[in-house]
């Protein structure tokens, strides 16, 4: 029976904490069962039906594989002349279809030119004869990727959870709009730099704020 590898990323957007791709693998026939347990895009899901559903689709499907991309990598991404955060995230797409050797992948098409992407995604493929799917919105249209989402929101929640131990604080969802990550960004901007994607337009506002204050102060 062919096999179906959906991919997905959690956490494009925050401006603290790694971004995550994970890669599921099914048979393709497998697709009911996980919509018969409510495999859905992970941002529909509360936190506690996402852990739930971690267990569960773990143990259903044949393979899955996740990649933890810190802040650093991000930032060297897009300080980069020939990366940008989509193709960083086309090359963590290929990495993960690699190693679960699918005989079809989708991916959650993040670039407002789908073919490009999937041209992009495709010349990194070991294997040419894999076929080659890139849509927006697929974490909603395919179970498989829904999948995928499920498992990279949990992990990277984790991964935020770890950090807030690590530090002792509580800084929210590491998103800019929330303001107790705002908060914690104006005072801590400068205390924890391996947490913080430094490119990122809210981090450069604060430091730049910041470095302009103390230039006064002389």
């Amino acid at each position: 029976m062919a096999t179906i590898c959906g991919v997905e990323e959690a956490g494009r957007g925050p401006v603290i904490g790694p971004m995550v791709m994970c890669g599921v693998l099914i048979d393709e026939g497998d697709e009911d069962k996980l919509r018969s347990i409510g495999a859905k895009d992970s941002k529909l899901l509360t936190p506690r039906t996402r852990e739930a559903l971690f267990g569960q689709i773990t143990k259903m499907v044949r393979r899955y594989k996740f990649i933890v991309i810190p802040p650093s990598e991000i930032d060297h991404a897009l300080l980069d002349e020939t990366l940008n955060l989509n193709w960083l995230e086309a090359d963590k797409s290929a990495e993960i279809i690699n190693e679960l050797k699918p005989d079809k992948a989708i991916l959650d098409c993040p670039s407002n030119n789908e073919r490009a992407y999937a041209a992009y995604v495709r010349k990194k493929l070991e294997d040419p004869g894999i076929e080659l799917v890139a849509e927006h919105k697929a974490d909603v249209l395919y179970p498989v990727v829904s999948a995928a989402s499920v498992i990279a929101k949990v992990i990277r929640d984790r991964q935020i959870e770890n950090i807030k131990k690590e530090i002792g604080v509580n800084f929210g969802s590491g998103y800019p709009a929330d303001e107790i990550t705002a908060r914690f960004l104006r005072e801590n901007w400068d205390k924890y730099p391996g947490i913080f994607r430094k490119t990122w337009s809210s981090y450069k506002a604060v430091a730049m704020q910041k470095d302009q204050k103390k230039l006064g102060e002389f």
